[in-house]
């Protein structure tokens, strides 16, 4: 089994040092949200409230709403499917109107540095690729020590688990000024406009679609 223990101290973690994958300006992120449910959102917020379960919410328990925000998207050519794949990925139905789930992308305004979680930085911090899939509690924990950490870190990069490790995104709230004022793509599932696009990305990762 993938070694996966507890995060070590903030000073063990800044002696290591970070492995900064700069991701430039003009990056386009996709990502899949909910209008409705029981955290809505807007195509460009950062979830305040958390941390939820999610893999690398970066809040500190109890769950509420905090200074520590967070964001997930996917970038890459096939971004829109790894959106799809990991927003779905607990039940692998994708249902187009329950909680008006809405496909959207934007082009960052600002070069990124993220810390990768992608190659051997993991490993040297006494973990492994179990970190993009393994539990998730842990990972969460790991989060939040890399934020204590690395303040210049605006976020983390990682392998989807749930699509071939197409890369994925996890932003902090230091990431806020990299999103633009508006969306390059923002459509509802329920639209027919996009039910080509969906039907064809639920196919690649098989997912049901209702």
């Amino acid at each position: 089994m993938p070694k996966f223990p507890e995060p070590p101290t903030r000073s063990t973690l800044a002696s290591i040092g970070a492995d900064i994958h700069l991701l430039p300006e003009g990056t386009r992120v996709w990502r899949l949200y909910f209008q409705a449910g029981a955290h809505p959102t807007t195509w460009g917020q950062f979830r305040a409230w958390g941390p939820t379960g999610a893999r690398f919410d970066h809040q500190l328990p109890p769950p509420r709403a905090q200074d520590r925000e967070i964001l997930y998207g996917a970038v890459g050519a096939k971004a829109a499917v790894t959106a799809i794949a990991e927003a779905f990925q607990a039940v692998r139905v994708v249902e187009r109107v329950r909680q008006a789930p809405t496909w959207a992308a934007f082009d960052t305004t600002r070069a990124l540095r993220l810390l990768d979680l992608t190659g051997s930085w993991p490993t040297r911090a006494g973990a492994s690729m179990a970190l993009a899939s393994g539990q998730r509690t842990r990972a969460r924990r790991w989060s939040q020590a890399i934020y204590e950490a690395f303040p210049q870190v605006d976020g983390l990069l990682y392998g989807s688990s749930m699509h071939a490790n197409q890369p994925c995104i996890a932003l902090y709230e230091r990431a806020l000024g990299a999103v633009p004022a508006r969306p390059v793509f923002h459509r509802m599932l329920s639209d027919p406009a996009v039910s080509t696009l969906l039907k064809n990305a639920c196919a690649v990762v098989n997912y049901a679609l209702q």
